[in-house]
């Protein structure tokens, strides 16, 4: 067996770790912050605990399930009924649902055809490699139409990419609306689900069973260096300490991966200095009333810079309202700049536009999260462009978010990943030389 050194404790290096020791091996988790989780981990928000940024369960999300009845949780899993919405020229109209396209006011007859059944096509796809050459704005205008995308979909991907708005991948995008699509239970109806007590019971539960297998978890330890030695992973220093490895398994954000691993061919520094990611600026307010009765808003509207608002309390019953606001954004933006009043107080604003009935008393309390690497620009042919997981050196692999691609970020893919990096730890080398080596 190895002695493995997994970096990052968001899912997919807790998912690692589990598998790995699961597997018999000697595991160290390194990770920076005072606890695991990573996007998933919670945080007391006056009295609720709660998600630092959303998540949410597809039914589709089979390794979430598989690992829940692993650790003996599946039955904290719960589906809720929900839908989504556009607000669009003042008013917030119900999107998802064939009902909802036929009634929808500001889609023509032939547009409203066009859009659901490309939609439904999607849906039924059993993948997407004959997009894949297309940015996202290309497909969608060829099946649902230019005027389409003008009044669905530009406003929103501006917000969300701005100068990269139109490099977006159509793989990644409709890889998001079939697995929204085929979260229902029946046509009319769109089901998510949670977590009973939120992301932090798997978390725990994953955490727990590593401990109770012999891992160790190294909190407030950022890793500092992957020491190679011969061309072999040998050591991790973080936090001062060097721990030993045969293995290393790598889920921190790429962009940080050239300074973290200097031994790197420069070749491939090169190709993972070419993955551009993009930051977020995550806000959550604690409402005394309800914005919406729906779980999802998207909003087009040329004076609103948000490209919409999650209602998280119509998924999960936590007591008050609980909203996300996400500003994802390039950090090269002035905006990224702003202060965390600004976004509160301009955020808060656009709130109280989509329910009028919103006053500023209804404000209970507001917090602002930030991540400089929160989702990968995936361009077109944009798996090409991924280097491999197992790297030119020996014993180590690396890997974050965009390797789920053509999937979005999600729990299920972080904790498929991970697991299946956790497997493949030996497959480069001998045993025997996987047990030698030690820290210097």
């Amino acid at each position: 067996m190895s002695r493995i050194v997994v970096l990052g404790a968001g899912p997919m290096g807790l998912a690692a770790a589990q598998r790995a020791v699961t597997l018999g091996h000697e595991v160290d988790l390194i990770e920076a912050d005072s606890k695991v989780g990573g996007m998933a981990a919670h945080f007391d928000f006056s009295g609720t605990s709660i998600e630092r940024f959303y998540h949410f369960v597809c039914k589709s999300d089979a390794p979430t399930f598989a690992l829940m009845s692993e650790l003996g949780v599946a039955d904290r899993m719960r589906w809720v009924d929900t839908s989504m919405a556009y607000y669009t020229r003042g008013k917030v109209h119900k999107w998802g649902d064939p009902i909802s396209l036929l009634t929808y006011p500001h889609l023509t007859l032939i547009e409203k055809f066009r859009t659901g059944l490309q939609m439904f096509l999607t849906t039924k796809s059993r993948d997407f490699d004959r997009i894949e050459h297309l940015t996202s704005r290309q497909w969608i205008e060829r099946g649902s139409g230019k005027s389409v995308y003008d009044k669905l979909w530009k406003r929103l991907q501006e917000l969300k990419f701005y100068e990269f708005a139109d490099e977006v991948s159509a793989s990644w995008i409709a890889t998001r609306i079939k697995r929204i699509g085929n979260s229902r239970k029946s046509i009319f109806q769109e089901q998510l689900g949670y977590i009973d007590g939120g992301s932090e019971t798997l978390v725990e539960a994953v955490a727990a069973d590593i401990r109770r297998k012999g891992g160790r978890i190294h909190l407030r330890t950022p890793a500092e260096r992957v020491i190679v030695d011969h061309g072999r992973v040998n050591a991790v220093r973080a936090g001062g300490h060097d721990y030993a490895a045969d293995a290393v398994i790598s889920t921190v954000p790429i962009p940080l991966v050239n300074g973290l691993i200097p031994d790197l061919p420069q070749d491939w520094k090169d190709k993972y200095a070419a993955i551009r990611n993009i930051g977020v600026v995550c806000l959550l307010f604690k409402l005394r009333k309800s914005v919406t009765p729906h779980f999802w808003v998207n909003i087009v509207s040329d004076d609103i810079d948000i490209p919409g608002i999650i209602e998280f309390s119509n998924l999960r019953p936590v007591g008050e309202t609980i909203v996300y606001v996400p500003y994802y954004m390039p950090v090269t933006q002035p905006k990224w700049g702003w202060t965390d009043r600004q976004f509160i107080e301009e955020a808060f604003a656009y709130i109280k536009r989509i329910n009028p009935d919103i006053g500023d008393d209804d404000l209970i309390d507001a917090k602002v999260g930030r991540l400089r690497h929160a989702q990968p620009i995936c361009e077109p042919n944009f798996r090409d462009k991924l280097p491999p997981v197992e790297t030119p050196i020996g014993g180590l692999q690396i890997a974050d978010t965009c390797y789920y691609y053509p999937e979005d970020r999600g729990v299920a893919e972080s904790i498929r990943l991970g697991r299946r990096m956790a497997e493949d730890v030996g497959n480069d080398r001998p045993a025997a030389v996987a047990a030698s080596g030690s820290a210097r």
